[in-house]
């Protein structure tokens, strides 16, 4: 069993709370004997436990929380969940200062600290306010249209004024001093919500004995539930949600997740999600991770996420005390808060009368209910007047007045005539959408539903079905039938019998609907997206610039970009445009819902894989040899590798690599190449697949021989090389360079299961099973004698270059002995288990003893090669051709394979195109760079006058001075040719000699010695 979500710290002694003037005296579900401290802007307030710092600010007066993105409006709370676009904060401070919190899922704790964002010098007097009075001009496509000219000031003026505007909060400046998990889990059925619905459909299958995993978002199971006041079976519907939830708790298979955001719908059942474990606590307990990021794997789904409420588009939407009507009912009946002394209610839809009936019940003062249809229940208006409101049938708001915080409306009435009701609050109910953002994940689009007027889900894959107000099933009754019906039929797919159950019943619900997506004439900017500030105005002029496609007008006027990412906002957008374009808004479209369905931090998605955890240093077999001999290492990758091993008295690392490269040449000397990427490949067609990821032939491999190997893309250029050891019939050995070894591991299994998935060849990446060592010098087959069990012929007519087998070592160890070498001298690469990799380290070093042997790093690995002219990753770098490097001749003619068609592109194949040859400097005793350009002598510095460039450049000591190989123009057509190297940077302008890339043993005497 995973451990329980760490709860509150221990309850404090009982206390009396600092006034809260708008916190109701009774009701909600809160702790009340639990008053809460925080801080909001530097001051201090109280609240109670069960509180979001969203409801705590509301009951203590505190509207203006924050200012809009591009003109600093005054903005305040709108809603009560996580789809709130305006009350961002950040939350506590230093290390986890954390921004762009919603205060409407914000779990208030002891001394919780709280700030406004995106003002300066204060929230209550922003100095951008100014860009209010700019409007007109900062409409949708200024910035395309604004800093286009002239081109001179975009780097002095522009761009350094467009990023000290842009962004939300300020991220935290130092290490975040939390940690994170990943965590996995697999059910019969996952049920996204513990609302109504989806506490019935968690209820059916958990009763049938399926394995259930419960997610909501919420730190209270319940949903909607707990902000209304509705009844189930005869009482409250929040003691039926606990009753239930007790119940769940209670069954073994259950498992029941609070604060945990579904995030991400992946195909085959995978389920993205994210637990908040610590974010309602000031600092995580010991060894408790802040959060912990959920891989969920369910045979079945039930999408129980609820709805969203739509507000109005009216002039002034935006202003502090302007909420969504559900949200209002939340605060009173949840949090026990009243919103407003003075609250009106614009509606279009019954569902806004309920909330004027909850009004009225918390004692609340009603100004007015303007609702735009012309006929209701006269029951719903005797109700509403009886609390002293004035009722506006017909009618609409056209627009708000007061500056940080609502103090009247502008109301027209179904005659046509304009007044303004004072008020501090009002409530917009326009009908809900159905959170349908999970299921589009999988690329599926919603479909629209006439009836409900909101898009619904479509046809929903196999296994996953939608429930409640999610499937546009809006009432508390059908939610319960719904949900269970879900649960059940899931249940049942997953082999469990489920029993049915009577439905429980409810009290009765209007649900009647006639959204009006925005109003005839708003007096002053009306707001579609409210995080974005895109105004209706600002919709209009898209769809006179063109922009009318659905994903043109979101681009062009951000609408749906930030980072609540349209959830209030889509769909009157979608309408505004239909009624533009006289098309119905199916027609219109929808965007493309993606994950995450709210903001996840990448710590969460990271687990504890940052640091060195996310970046494991990887140490080879000598490692701790080489440490206790003084080696200086380097990182290669994810590897530390020795680079050389200096001894006493000598001066530079400059004098150590040439030790060691001539102690190499005239003796022996040992290198750890456990490194490179080791592939082991098996199967009856592997042989076959072979041939097609390589670029030069390999039918004629024989057993016990290896060979070169050529790695083309797909576009033609080189991917790497290495080289393949036939060990058996159907078993290969590859290995590829450090660099590109998970690379080359990644192109093979692409290549095996999508290009030929009908072959019978198997993978494995075995480089951290072998260890391996390079043997390299004229001494190399004698020490050899010494390690290799008796009885194996090393001679090179028993085992000459490119030849390979499978020994024993050490009196039976298996292992494997390759002949090749990277350096160019007589030398092998043994391999032994990983486990024997030290032992073996030493046992080679004892049996080269006698004749000189050292050990040495990749510094002289590297100038090795480059007096051999080996292409590494320098020359294959991604941009290089087989024959820019001089392997042209070594691609087969007569069989197809990976990379074939492409790299004859006539770009790839033109004269002049840089191919690899060596360079030496005219004066021995200039020091070369890699870098360096070439240029013609007498050539001027420039793009068009650049002819190549040097790749990698090494002091070879066999030479007595610098040496290069590089890419330059027609390179083997000029050997003997002079050009500059031209260094600017490090002030260098050096005439080099082009020369073949070979410098030491061009007859390969000594390799096949």
């Amino acid at each position: 069993m995973l451990e329980k979500t760490p709860d509150f710290p221990p309850a404090a002694p009982v206390r009396a709370a600092t006034t809260q003037p708008f916190r109701r005296a009774t009701g909600g579900a809160i702790d009340r004997r639990r008053a809460l401290d925080f801080t909001f802007d530097g001051k201090t307030f109280t609240g109670f436990q069960g509180d979001t710092l969203a409801s705590a600010l509301l009951a203590n007066g505190v509207r203006l929380v924050g200012r809009s993105f591009k003109y600093h409006r005054p903005r305040g709370i709108l809603s009560a969940g996580s789809e709130e676009p305006n009350a961002l904060v950040e939350l506590r401070s230093g290390a986890r200062r954390e921004p762009n919190t919603r205060a409407t899922v914000a779990e208030l704790y002891q001394d919780l600290e709280a700030a406004s964002q995106n003002r300066w010098p204060s929230l209550r007097y922003d100095a951008l306010e100014v860009n209010a009075l700019a409007a007109p001009i900062f409409a949708a496509g200024f910035y395309y249209k604004t800093f286009m000219w002239p081109s001179s000031l975009w780097e002095k003026l522009y761009e350094p004024m467009i990023r000290r505007a842009a962004g939300l909060g300020r991220a935290a400046d130092a290490p975040d001093p939390d940690h994170y998990e990943r965590a996995y889990a697999h059910c019969d059925l996952l049920v996204i919500g513990g609302g109504a619905a989806g506490l019935s459909a968690a209820l059916a299958a958990g009763r049938a004995g399926a394995r259930v995993i419960l997610v909501d978002e919420d730190f209270a199971l319940g949903g909607r539930l707990l902000a209304e006041r509705r009844e189930i079976d005869g009482r409250p519907a929040a003691e039926w949600a606990a009753a239930v939830i007790a119940e769940l708790e209670s069954l073994p298979e259950v498992r029941l997740m609070p604060r945990t955001t579904l995030f991400g719908v992946y195909d085959h059942g995978a389920y993205g999600a994210v637990e908040r474990v610590s974010d309602h606590l000031p600092v995580p307990p010991a060894h408790q991770p802040r959060q912990r990021s959920w891989r969920i794997t369910a045979k079945r789904a039930v999408l129980a996420a609820g709805a969203l409420e739509r507000p109005h588009v009216f002039g002034g939407n935006d202003r502090p005390g302007v909420m969504l009507a559900g949200a209002v009912r939340t605060y009173l009946n949840r949090y026990a808060v009243l919103p407003g002394r003075n609250l009106a209610v614009f509606t279009s839809s019954d569902d806004g009368w309920r909330t004027v009936a909850d009004i009225a019940a918390a004692g609340g003062r009603l100004a007015a209910v303007i609702d735009t249809r012309t006929e209701v229940s006269p029951e719903l208006r005797r109700a509403a007047e009886s609390a002293g409101a004035r009722v506006f049938l017909g009618g609409y708001v056209a627009g708000t007045k007061g500056r940080l915080g609502l103090t009247g409306i502008e109301v027209v009435d179904a005659a046509g005539h304009a007044l303004t009701i004072p008020c501090d609050g009002l409530a917009m109910a326009n009908g809900w959408n159905p959170i349908v953002h999970l299921d589009s994940h999988l690329s599926r689009k919603p479909v629209w539903n006439e009836a409900v007027h909101a898009f619904v889900p479509g046809t929903l894959p196999s296994g996953f079905v939608a429930a409640g107000a999610a499937a546009g099933r809006f009432s508390l009754s059908e939610a319960l039938e719904t949900g269970a019906e879900a649960g059940r039929a899931a249940a049942e797919a997953c082999g469990f019998t489920a029993a049915a159950a009577p439905t429980p019943t409810t009290d009765p619900e209007h649900l009647g609907h006639v959204p009006l997506w925005r109003v005839p004439k708003p007096k002053g900017k009306a707001f579609v997206d409210f995080q974005n500030d895109v105004a209706a105005t600002d919709v209009e002029l898209a769809h006179r610039e063109g922009f009318r496609a659905v994903e043109l007008l979101k681009r062009y006027t951000t609408l749906g970009m930030a980072t609540d990412q349209g959830k209030t906002s889509n769909l009157a957008g979608l309408s505004i445009m239909a009624e533009l374009t006289g098309k119905p808004i199916p027609a219109v479209g929808t965007t493309v819902f993606r994950p995450p369905f709210t903001p996840v931090a990448i710590g969460a998605l990271a687990g504890h894989h940052r640091g060195k955890a996310f970046r494991a240093t990887r140490h080879t077999p000598s490692h701790a040899w080489a440490e206790r001999q003084g080696a200086v290492f380097v990182e290669v990758g994810q590897w530390l590798r020795a680079a050389y091993f200096p001894k006493a008295g000598e001066t530079d690392w400059l004098e150590t690599v040439n030790r060691e490269v001539t102690t190499v040449r005239s003796q022996v000397g040992l290198c750890d190449v456990s490194t490179f990427g080791k592939i082991d490949i098996q199967g009856r067609d592997a042989l076959a697949f072979i041939e097609k990821v390589c670029a030069n032939p390999f039918g004629t491999l024989a057993i016990g021989k290896a060979r070169y190997a050529l790695l083309l893309r797909e576009d033609g250029l080189v991917l790497d090389d290495g080289t393949i050891a036939r060990l058996a019939e159907r078993h290969f050995v590859m290995t590829a360079s450090t660099a590109h070894a998970a690379k080359v591991m990644q192109h093979l299994e692409f290549c095996r299961q999508w290009l030929w998935p009908e072959l019978d060849v198997q993978l494995a990446t075995v480089s951290e099973q072998w260890a391996q060592f390079a043997v390299a010098g004229p001494r190399s087959r004698d020490t050899l004698r010494a390690v290799v069990d008796p009885g194996f012929d090393l001679s090179n007519e028993a085992f000459p270059f490119l030849a390979s087998a499978e020994i024993t070592v050490g009196g039976g160890i298996p292992a494997r002995l390759f002949r090749i070498s990277f350096s160019g001298e007589l030398a092998y690469e043994i391999a032994v288990p990983a486990a024997y990799g030290e032992a073996a380290w030493e046992a080679i070093l004892a049996a080269g003893a006698p004749h000189g042997i050292i050990p040495y790093g990749t510094e002289a690995l590297s100038v090795m090669r480059i007096e051999k002219g080996h292409a590494a990753g320098a020359e294959i770098n991604g941009q290089t051709t087989a024959r820019d490097l001089g392997l042209g001749g070594m691609l087969a003619k007569k069989k197809d394979y990976v990379g074939r068609l492409l790299k004859e592109r006539a770009g790839l194949t033109e004269p002049d195109r840089p191919t690899l040859v060596g360079f030496k400097p005219v004066d021995p005793s200039q020091r070369l760079r890699a870098g360096a350009h070439f240029l013609a002598l007498g050539a001027s510095p420039s793009l068009e006058a650049d002819e190549g460039y040097m790749t990698s450049v090494a002091h070879s000591p066999s030479l007595g001075h610098w040496i290069g190989i590089g890419l330059i123009k027609r390179g083997p057509a000029r050997i003997g040719e002079r050009v500059r190297a031209y260094d600017p940077v490090r002030g260098g302008d050096i005439e080099v000699e082009i020369c073949p890339p070979v410098f030491v043993d061009p007859k390969e005497e000594k390799l096949r010695a």
